[in-house]
């Protein structure tokens, strides 16, 4: 990585501004990349939640599915050693709105062999609803996380 050697190179020069900008710089590109994958999962995960929504049904597959994108989540927004999370409740919520419409184009391909187009699909859902139940999943999720973690 050739932030690292920026890195090593400003801490032997003893310019350790520069070395601090560069910790802060990695800092993001972690932060970034946590959260790139955090959307991955919830885009899997709503796509399942609204596949449920319009065909009212679920599948074994898509429990599975589901369970494993809410634990990756949790994973992924717990801070190892810094305690807390990546993503606060406002953070996560925005980060499931800005992954909707992306979820809704796959799961309107899927659904019902996909004979709806994304816009009729869309008609079929109470956005905000799904939404908002996706964000308690995912809320309950870290607390049934801490929960675990606890001493019994």
């Amino acid at each position: 990585m050739e932030e690292l050697d920026e890195l090593r190179q400003a801490i032997e020069a003893g310019d350790y501004d520069q070395a601090l900008a560069i910790l802060d710089e990695l800092d993001a590109m972690s932060r970034d990349d946590k959260i790139t994958k955090m959307m991955s999962y919830m885009r899997i995960l709503l796509v399942h939640f609204i596949k449920q929504a319009v065909e009212q049904r679920s599948t074994r597959s898509w429990e599975d599915s589901i369970a494993e994108s809410l634990d990756r989540i949790v994973m992924l927004n717990k801070r190892r050693k810094a305690g807390g999370y990546y993503l606060d409740e406002a953070t996560l919520s925005d980060a499931l709105a800005e992954t909707y419409p992306s979820a809704l184009r796959r799961a309107a391909r899927e659904a019902f062999e996909g004979v709806y187009t994304v816009e009729q699909f869309a008609a079929m859902i109470d956005q905000e609803a799904l939404l908002k139940t996706a964000l308690q999943q995912i809320q309950h999720a870290h607390v049934a996380a801490r929960r675990d973690r606890e001493p019994a």
